[in-house]
Formats: C-alpha cells, structure tokens, sequence
C-alpha cells in the first residue's frame, strides 16, 4: 500500500469533482487530529484514516486484501474507475441527485439506465453529462450515474427518455460478488 502519485491523485479528484460539490471536506483534519488520505493498492484506490494506514504497513502487500473504502480502480491507461463501494461517500458529499419512484427502483438495481417516467424528483440546474446520486423516494442511495440530458431538457423528453446513464448500483454486490474484490 503507497499513497498516490501527483498524476494519480489528479486523475482520482477529477473524477470525484464530477459527483462530489466539496472535496475539502474529504480529506480535512477530524476533530481527533486525525485525517483521511487515499492510498492503492493492487491498482485499486482506498480512502482511509491515516492512523489505520500506517498501522497497516506492517502488513505484506500481497497480504492485504482491503483497507477502508475502495473508491474505485486505476486502469492501466492511468483513468479511474468509481466502484458502488465509493456511494457512501458520494451519497454523502453529492452535488446532483434524482430520486427514483418505487416502479423504477428495481429495473435500476438490474442494471437498466434511468427513464424520465421513473424519476419522482430531481435536483433543479442539472448540466448535461454531470455525475448524479439516484435516491429511493425514501433517500436511500441506489447508485450513480451520469445524466443524459440537462434538467430543462429531460422536462420536455417523452417519458421512455433515457435521463441518466447507469455506472453503478447496490445491485453489483450480488451481480458482480466474484470480481468486486478480487485483485
């Protein structure tokens, strides 16, 4: 486990900015004194306390298997790849969001992209091709995608209309159990 190149850590906050409205909070001091810091390990990124980072050191790296919350993966072209178990955080931190009604909860979960017939709300002012957190009605984070078209425009979209592109839901936990945590 090392912390992450310059280049690398540009690649990871680029693509956090397009979901998160404010990075500085992921990785300001806490009020024990201690601090979240990004570290990769088998090409995947974790977001972890830095006092639990530097106890894992003393442990192999071909022997660790998982440390705090893996964000996502770099790949070998050197982008980056959110997973589901990054939505915690950008459920927290979340810029744009649509809420799903009941009837398009489960066809999201199945990996389907998101219809304006599904979509209960949304946050007002969404640009086109932004990162959004879908919601339940309930609030509960489904997953997240990018949406396909800006808000003003989606209002006039007939209602088979595509309104965002799926990247992850809660429902590759059992889909993709076999790959999600394996190097």
């Amino acid at each position: 486990m090392r912390p992450l190149t310059e280049e690398e850590t540009k690649t990871v906050f680029a693509k956090l900015a397009n979901y998160c409205s404010d990075l500085k909070s992921l990785i300001a001091p806490l009020d024990d004194g201690d601090r979240y810091v990004l570290r990769l390990n088998h090409a995947r990124v974790y977001y972890v306390r830095l006092s639990i980072a530097n106890i894992a050191t003393s442990v192999a790296r071909d022997q660790l298997l998982s440390l705090g919350t893996c964000l996502g993966k770099l790949t070998k072209t050197g982008k980056f790849r959110l997973h589901i178990t990054a939505l915690p955080i950008l459920a927290e931190n979340a810029r744009h969001k649509i809420w799903v009604k009941e009837n398009g909860a489960q066809p999201f979960l199945y990996g389907s992209n998101v219809v304006k017939a599904h979509v209960g709300r949304w946050s007002e002012d969404c640009p086109e091709h932004s990162g959004c957190v879908v919601y339940s009605m309930a609030d509960i984070p489904l997953g997240f995608g990018v949406t396909a078209r800006s808000t003003a425009e989606a209002r006039r979209l007939d209602p088979i209309g595509i309104v965002c592109f799926r990247q992850a839901d809660n429902g590759e936990y059992l889909r993709d159990e076999d790959t999600l945590f394996a190097g």
